[in-house]
């Protein structure tokens, strides 16, 4: 196969926004916090929980606890209220007959491999680099110079791809010099994706096709 595709999980593969906030409402809850609406919350999702918490407004010191709270509450409910985006599994499928696939996400590994099993859709990736992988997220290119040293495919870097929803993973794929293609079915604006690729589309599906006809 002489394609890497990498994918970003939330906003790109999956929708967990009711998921990420009931987690979120239970910490700011059961530590007095202010409550945020869930606008308020997925503005930020894609970043890491340290980071979220920080721009909502907690206290260094608490931000340790707060995640692994976060954390606890998160894998109980994430089955239960997460869902693979339209034209997601027909997008990973095509995918898989002509690249090898790979995740970089700013979740944890352990709850996207969770995730992804649930959904059956596993055993198409080949790695899976996660926020505990690395020293640094998005937008750094640690985390696909990490998958791409996994799937140790020595190709050139315009037929590696890196497909996400955010500034985050498009930035990633600059700093990592590999083509970076926004999709709009998560949480970036459609300009400022296109402000870093020319290449943005309504969905993985309509990318993975593109991909494919290059």
């Amino acid at each position: 196969m002489e394609n890497i595709i990498l994918f970003d999980m939330d906003g790109t593969l999956i929708d967990s926004t009711n998921a990420i906030y009931q987690s979120f409402s239970k910490v700011f809850k059961d530590n007095d916090m202010p409550l945020l609406n869930k606008d308020e919350v997925a503005r930020f999702i894609g970043h890491t929980l340290d980071d979220m918490f920080r721009f909502f407004g907690a206290k260094e010191e608490d931000i340790e606890k707060y995640c692994n709270e976060y954390k606890s509450h998160y894998i109980k409910i994430c089955n239960k209220h997460t869902n693979l985006l339209p034209y997601v599994l027909d997008s990973i499928k095509l995918a898989n007959t002509f690249a090898i696939l790979g995740i970089v996400t700013t979740k944890s590994s352990k709850s996207s491999r969770e995730l992804l099993a649930n959904f059956g859709i596993d055993k198409y990736f080949h790695t899976i680099v996660g926020r505990e992988d690395v020293s640094h997220t998005k937008p750094h290119k640690e985390p696909i110079i990490k998958a791409l040293d996994t799937i140790n495919l020595k190709i050139s870097n315009d037929r590696i791809y890196m497909i996400g929803d955010t500034i985050l993973d498009l930035n990633a794929a600059k700093n990592a010099e590999v083509v970076g293609i926004g999709v709009l079915s998560g949480y970036g604006e459609k300009q400022e994706l296109a402000n870093l690729s020319p290449y943005i589309f309504q969905n993985t599906l309509q990318a993975v096709k593109f991909i494919q006809n290059l």
